[in-house]
């Protein structure tokens, strides 16, 4: 009788640990939104429930709320595309509603001089009309990697961006008057706001707002806490997590805490004074790629956290900051794909992007919900 109560004991303490366990995480299913799109790099959410996905291939799709295609989008430039050189992110303006203006941030020019630029433009039904180069970064270069390419719109309505070192030009990226390797802020209008670190040009450039980035791929406001954070690709290791700050120096090629591919040494500085400290690195590198802040209502356990995508260890990482403590979760594996782009939609869904020709865009649930789109399937 005694060892039956103590076996009833041990499994009802199981059942308590178990519950506490699933209630600490949220439970999701994943539904497949659109699939064969070539090399998904961002969405935006368009009021009507429908979607604008920017292809690296040059191209922007426009599907409608069941993720069929509606058209690709005509009137918009063409792009560089060559290894990572395409389209990279797209944005609306946060007066969308009023003027339908959108934002997209490519790879501009030719093999022997290209960079980032950002063009801006009003949709109009499945076209864009008036798109007008609002900002290119310079000076140019010659090789077709490291762009950066993230765009995040500010609450006092500027416009953030982050910018590559065009990986054989790392040097530029402590060059405060150089704009690789940058976080820049400009107005909707690409004029530079009068607050800027740099703004009279007298110590660098003036759309400078912060320096010494390798090649940040995710950008992301925390509405909730006034934060900026960045993450961006280490050489081998060393890809990290930063909290951005205006003038602030992020020390590459400096200061880092990853190595060459060769193995020699970039650096012997993994941290200086005056060197901004990542919140988190990473060591191995994860591959790094997208950036999102949970702030919604549809998995009340995941409020507040980071969603950063990999791109070397097909999964996404949950970061959670705590004052002093940063914690990850991995989350996702099961789509066992590169993860290039997450994101959170005005409904406070996540969506996620995988990278490749046959690229999907995934949302995800909360487990037992009723949403369904045409032609969905659940992942395996």
């Amino acid at each position: 009788m005694r060892r039956a109560i103590i076996r009833l004991l041990v499994f009802v303490a199981t059942l308590t640990l178990s519950a506490l366990s699933l209630s600490a995480h949220a439970v999701y299913q994943l539904q497949t939104v659109a699939d064969n799109l070539n090399y998904p790099w961002s969405i935006a959410f368009l009021p009507d429930g429908g979607y604008l996905v920017a292809l690296r291939s040059g191209q922007v799709k426009r599907l409608d709320a069941s993720g069929q295609t509606e058209a690709d989008l005509a009137g918009l430039p063409d792009s560089y595309v060559l290894s990572q050189g395409g389209y990279f992110d797209i944005v609306l303006d946060p007066d969308f509603a009023d003027n339908q203006r959108i934002y997209l941030a490519l790879a501009h020019g030719t093999p022997e001089a290209n960079g980032t630029r950002i063009v801006a433009g009003t949709l109009n039904g499945n076209r864009v009309d008036d798109v007008t180069a609002i900002f290119t970064v310079s000076p140019l270069k010659d090789t077709a990697v490291h762009y950066g390419g993230k765009m995040q719109f500010l609450p006092d309505g500027t416009l953030v961006m982050t910018t590559g070192d065009g990986f054989e030009y790392r040097e530029a990226a402590l060059d405060t008057f150089n704009l690789m390797g940058k976080v820049i802020r400009i107005n909707r209008d690409g004029s530079i706001p009068s607050d800027n670190p740099f703004a009279d040009g007298a110590q660098g450039h003036p759309a400078v707002w912060s320096y010494g980035h390798r090649n940040p791929q995710g950008l992301v406001f925390d509405p909730a806490t006034g934060e900026l954070y960045a993450h961006e690709h280490g050489a081998k290791g060393g890809d990290e997590l930063n909290r951005i700050k205006p003038g602030a120096n992020y020390g590459w090629p400096a200061v880092t805490k990853g190595i060459n591919y060769s193995g020699a040494y970039i650096s012997p500085l993994r941290s200086a004074p005056g060197v901004e400290e990542p919140l988190k690195f990473w060591d191995p590198s994860i591959g790094a790629s997208g950036l999102a802040v949970y702030r919604g209502d549809a998995f009340p356990q995941w409020q507040g956290a980071l969603f950063i995508g990999t791109l070397v260890d097909l999964d996404v990482r949950k970061v959670t900051l705590d004052n002093d403590t940063v914690s990850e979760e991995i989350l996702f594996s099961e789509i066992g794909q590169r993860v290039r782009d997450v994101r959170v939609s005005p409904d406070g869904l996540l969506y996620i992007l995988t990278d490749s020709d046959q690229g999907k865009v995934i949302r995800v649930v909360p487990e037992g919900n009723d949403a369904t789109i045409a032609s969905n399937q659940q992942e395996d």
